[in-house]
């Protein structure tokens, strides 16, 4: 980590959380924390991992693209 007041040090987690924000969380209502919780674990690792097109991956998903790599 670089030092107090570098903008770059936590620029990746937060765009992260803003995707999962815009594509799963502010879609809908959540009735329960728990539901939440269960719908972000799912998220994460049922698409966003294995699935969702990455912009540093040349708009490829990650499956595919560790396929082509190895």
């Amino acid at each position: 980590m670089s030092g107090k007041g570098n903008c770059y040090d936590n620029s990746a987690v937060e765009s992260f959380f803003k995707m999962i924000k815009a594509e799963l969380l502010w879609r809908r209502s959540w009735p329960t924390r728990r539901e939440a919780v269960l719908a972000t674990f799912q998220y994460i690792n049922g698409f966003y991992n294995p699935r969702r097109r990455h912009s540093a991956l040349g708009r490829k998903s990650p499956v595919p693209f560790e396929r082509k790599v190895a």
